[in-house]
């Protein structure tokens, strides 16, 4: 088993990474990258990262990453369900933000499964 704690700080920066690379030109994740965002999707992915360090700090990391991977299963549900390239009016996606948004909800939901809350490490 892996501790929940350090599986959440990895999640935690990756969105934070993510959020703040989305704010910077590049062709991975950008709004002409191949994962198409705009300042809605970079703050979903900040909010996303706080989250995560949020949970930890208050005690629940396990908690929290499983409720992020069910979080992600319903962004994946409307994702798939949107016609156009614009999820809820507000936040730009296209197939690969859909394709990855399903994928991290396996992801985080098996980390969550498989890790556990070191009690030690909480305070």
């Amino acid at each position: 088993m892996i501790n929940a704690k350090t599986i959440g700080q990895m999640f935690g920066a990756i969105f934070l990474l993510v959020g703040i690379l989305g704010f910077i030109p590049n062709p991975i994740v950008s709004p002409n990258g191949t994962f198409v965002v705009n300042t809605m999707h970079n703050f979903v992915h900040l909010l996303t990262g706080a989250a995560f360090f949020g949970g930890i700090h208050f005690g629940y990391p396990r908690q929290t990453i499983i409720g992020v991977g069910l979080y992600y299963v319903g962004v994946a549900v409307i994702g798939f369900l949107t016609k156009s390239d614009m999820m809820l009016g507000l936040i730009h996606i296209n197939t690969a933000d859909r394709w990855l948004h399903l994928g991290l909800a396996v992801v985080i939901l098996a980390a969550g499964a498989v890790s556990i809350d070191d009690k030690k490490s909480v305070s």
